[in-house]
């Protein structure tokens, strides 16, 4: 692959336009192509960030033969049919999280990238971010001992619109597909893969969940305890619990500036880690330095704690009785 990895957008819509800024402060990566279903709209995308092409359709971005990447960015429904069309085009991926609408749509994702030998990542930007790379340092150093316990919360309040995304189930809306993959993905990626997951909540008119509080469990006992909500705002922070300490994770935890660390007869002390950008470069960073090295996977977003995550999520919005689907039609 040559050394400047060029760039697709798919679905130019909130998040890929905050995404495409940070390109600015991203070496050898270029964003050369952006898609939408409609042309128009595709076109005033290119036109605001100075994007060579614009296409229509997501077809034609897929066989774009100048595109190394796409990034994707459309509602969760729409990744899992765009993905294996995007693969089946050659093309490598960065998936927007949540990653699909099903476990079993992510497992088909991966299982057809790893056959193909094609690169894709979760767009799981927290595990990038400086301060949290810092965190699993101090952990790895033994800076709280063992960790036992992990909280964290996110949440907004959305007053109620069965026309907004965030509220249609055929969209996949809901708190735990959008807030929730958070807390559970920084779970995940401390403690594991938990052996039990227990859920309570509740749920809009429309069928999807507006809160959820969860409980992962391990067989030695450790624990992690995660609230999200669309219903009411949380303080969007994080603490990671060991036997020798603890480490604060200041809002909002899933783009922090500074963790503190707490150890016993000593003051706290305070981390800052600045971001590049507005925090979506470092794993534009990553994506590119995989494919510039032949990498199929992230040693730090793994395709496996991808799954992992979208099984605690469905396991969690089956017990609050909401279901998805992927959406076949998307592509």
């Amino acid at each position: 692959m040559t050394r400047e990895i060029r760039w697709g957008i798919v679905g130019p819509g909130r998040i890929a336009e905050n995404v495409v800024r940070d390109f600015a402060v991203v070496d050898d990566a270029r964003v050369v192509a952006v898609a939408s279903r409609s042309a128009d709209r595709a076109r005033d995308f290119a036109d605001r960030h100075g994007i060579e092409r614009a296409h229509g359709s997501y077809r034609d971005v897929l066989a774009d033969p100048d595109v190394d990447v796409l990034y994707i960015a459309t509602p969760h429904p729409q990744h899992h049919a765009i993905a294996l069309g995007a693969l089946r085009a050659g093309k490598a991926l960065l998936v927007e999280k949540s990653f699909t609408a099903t476990t079993a749509g992510a497992t088909e994702v991966v299982d057809l990238a790893r056959s193909s030998g094609l690169f894709v990542m979760e767009a799981m930007w927290t595990r990038f971010q400086p301060a949290v790379v810092r965190l699993r340092e101090l952990i790895a150093d033994g800076a709280i001992g063992e960790v036992r316990s992990v909280q964290a919360d996110l949440g907004v309040q959305r007053a109620f619109d069965p026309a907004d995304r965030l509220f249609a189930r055929e969209l996949g809306g809901g708190a735990l597909l959008d807030l929730g993959v958070y807390v559970v993905s920084f779970a995940q990626m401390l403690l594991g893969n938990p052996g039990s997951v227990a859920a309570v909540g509740s749920r809009f008119p429309t069928g999807v969940d507006a809160e959820a509080a969860l409980l992962l469990g391990y067989a030695d006992g450790r624990a992690a305890t995660l609230t999200t909500s669309l219903r009411n705002a949380l303080p969007g922070q994080a603490r990671v619990f060991g036997t020798a300490g603890w480490i604060d994770v200041l809002p909002r935890f899933h783009h922090p500036q500074t963790i503190v660390l707490h150890r016993p007869g000593a003051s706290p002390e305070a981390i800052n880690a600045a971001q590049l950008g507005s925090g979506y470069a470092h794993e534009l960073i990553e994506v590119t330095g995989c494919l510039q090295a032949g990498r199929t996977e992230s040693a730090v977003m793994p395709l496996a704690d991808t799954l992992a995550v979208q099984d605690v999520l469905e396991q969690a919005a089956g017990q609050l009785g909401v279901s998805f689907a992927e959406d076949p039609a998307a592509l």
